[in-house]
């Protein structure tokens, strides 16, 4: 038999099968090789979007700290629907889209990012009334991914810093400034700032410089230019003066002197703009209403010279002659809609010389006011004649003053026998004036229409949960009586300290001021501070703002040695219902992230 030889392409069918197989394994590694690019994409994608969601969030804490900016009581403004507001008194604000709830509510968006990122907000100010404190619970979303932030808002205000004053100068309603060149107007209201034309030459204006032995423990801030010899600063100093040097070493007669210290290296310098004050704190009146949706625990009103003395159980012991009523019921105060709470004391024990013992009101305000002049008002007392003045109760001469002269007293015990006031009206007898001391327990801010005395030492019983504000409308005087002995002036004028006149001090050396104390229209200062002997050291811990600058002391000869500490509690909270400036900014105490509140789609996680 014949066989054929093998052919070329007898092989052929084997070497298909091979490029066959290797095609296909080519093609499976690159169908891996795709289907991971497009998976690392989608991966890379959402690792970008989670990110972007988180500054998604920050933006939306942002936008809504820059409403309160523009409008200081937007804190009012949230959806009431949201379980995070649970508790909180809120307004509904429909053009603000960042408040949407659920799949069908919106969401804010973050501007240049074509409406691929937005935001939403939910408020928590049930605190705000007690602390200044707003929660902010911002949910940021980009894609399908979410991500929620939580920020605790406190106001910028007058407690950031241990020590604010509008002015560097004594306040010309006691020391009765004449000189134009001080004044910005006609009618010399409006005091000149030093770096804005004030004379500095001179002492012509009552320029207070900071002296040898003060000590300032924290921050301090002024619209004005600050004058140091000497002094130590441990904290931040900072002025609204535009340009270095942003302080001057000179004393209150611009005689220039050395040694100021700054703890903090490169102090002071400038912060680029005002504090402003607030012109009265009539505001805090309208905590003591019952008829505004805003207040809902009014607070205590009080008529005419009163006296409060905290105990260490956490109660208080109020005299108030002229007080009717305790709380109102709307601008006018209308009899008809005042009441008399028994939280705020019975008014019979008000009106005795034993007074109403009652529990400080707890996170709330006492607002003191003068005795009203309209016959309409539920506090009003005639001037003059029959009924002008409480039962039992009398307006009594000072025994202290000499030269066949007298000075009003008022009828809660001031003055003390014997005493000799800087002036004939210092304690007037239908003024909203308070006497305020003692161990105090609890969270509160008193107020008063005119002067708040500090007649003792004020300390807190546990100075990590008590929390004191004092606001005076006017001066905030640290009492400090003296008598005179002889050659003790006219009715209107006490001599000063020397050789023509005796004054012996009625109190103990050293006094301590745990709050927040706030003037708004004139100065914290110590009564007859260059009269007497030298006192010891004034210890404030907590924070001093004041329109003028308050004197403590003549040249270390008499009054008191500064020892001024900062509460650093104020950082992150404040005394009930406490001023700030006329405009403000919030800053954000603590930041936190949390789980997303919502999912991508708007439903609540």
């Amino acid at each position: 038999m014949q066989r054929h030889p093998k052919t070329a392409d007898s092989d052929g069918g084997s070497a298909l099968v091979v490029v066959v197989a290797v095609g296909a394994v080519l093609a499976m590694i690159m169908a891996v090789l795709v289907a991971s690019s497009v998976n690392g994409l989608k991966q890379a994608r959402s690792d970008s979007d989670w990110n972007a969601a988180l500054a998604a969030a920050y933006a939306g804490i942002d936008e809504y700290q820059s409403r309160l900016s523009s409008d200081t009581t937007y804190y009012r403004f949230g959806n009431a629907a949201s379980s995070f507001s649970a508790g909180s008194t809120l307004t509904a604000d429909a053009s603000n889209p960042a408040f949407g709830l659920g799949t069908a509510g919106p969401w804010a968006t973050v501007s240049d990012t074509g409406g691929r990122a937005q935001f939403r907000y939910e408020v928590d100010n049930k605190n705000y009334a007690t602390s200044g404190r707003i929660r902010v619970r911002s949910t940021g979303k980009v894609g399908t991914q979410t991500r929620t932030l939580i920020a605790d808002l406190k106001q910028q205000g007058f407690i950031d810093f241990l020590y604010f004053t509008d002015y560097e100068v004594q306040d010309p309603n006691l020391f009765a400034s004449t000189d134009a060149t001080c004044f910005s107007d006609a009618a010399l209201t409006t005091m000149k700032y030093g770096w804005d034309g004030r004379p500095t030459a001179s002492n012509k204006c009552h320029d207070i410089s900071f002296g040898g032995n003060d000590v300032i423990d924290g921050p301090v801030h002024s619209n004005d230019t600050l004058r140091v010899c000497a002094a130590t600063f441990k904290g931040t100093v900072t002025t609204a003066k535009p340009s270095a040097p942003y302080y001057l070493a000179q004393d209150s007669n611009a005689n220039s002197c050395t040694g100021a210290t700054f703890t903090l290296a490169g102090y002071p310098t400038t912060s680029n703009g005002k504090v402003g004050m607030p012109a009265t704190n009539s505001e805090l009146k309208k905590e003591t209403r019952t008829d505004l949706a805003e207040v809902p625990r009014p607070g205590c009103l009080y008529t005419g010279p009163t006296q409060i003395q905290y105990f260490t159980n956490g109660t208080m012991n109020i005299k108030s002659p002229y007080t009717k009523y305790t709380r109102i019921g709307d601008a006018a105060s209308t009899k008809a809609l005042a009441s008399t709470p028994p939280e705020c004391g019975s008014i019979s024990a008000l009106n005795s010389p034993a007074g109403a013992t009652i529990a400080v009101p707890e996170n709330n305000v006492l607002y003191v006011q003068n005795v009203p002049t309209i016959s309409a008002d539920a506090n009003y007392w005639p001037s003059s004649g029959a009924g002008s003045t409480p039962t039992g109760f009398v307006c009594t001469a000072n025994i202290g003053w000499t030269l066949g002269t007298s000075a009003a007293g008022n009828l809660s015990g001031y003055p003390m026998a014997g005493e000799r006031p800087p002036t004939a009206t210092t304690y007037g007898c239908r003024s909203g004036d308070v006497y305020v001391n003692g161990a105090f327990k609890g969270t509160a801010t008193v107020a008063a229409e005119n002067y708040i005395f500090v007649v003792g030492d004020i300390s807190y019983v546990d100075a990590n949960d008590d929390m004191l504000g004092l606001v005076g409308n006017n001066a905030i005087w640290v009492w400090n009586p003296v008598k005179c002995a002889t050659n003790c002036g006219t009715a209107t004028t006490v001599s000063a300290t020397g050789s023509t006149a005796t004054y012996t001090n009625l109190l103990a050396k050293n006094r301590t001021i745990n709050a927040a104390v706030l003037s708004v229209a004139h100065t914290f200062q110590v009564q007859n501070y260059n009269l007497g002997a030298q006192m010891g050291a004034l210890t404030v811990l907590g924070a001093i703002a004041q329109k003028y600058r308050g004197t403590v002391a003549l040249s270390g000869s008499t009054g008191y040695v500064k020892n001024y500490v900062y509460d650093t509690r104020f950082k992150y909270k404040a005394p009930p219902r406490f001023l700030n400036p006329v405009t403000t900014t919030y800053g954000v105490t603590t930041w936190v992230e949390t789980s997303a509140a919502f999912a991508s789609n708007g439903a609540a996680r």
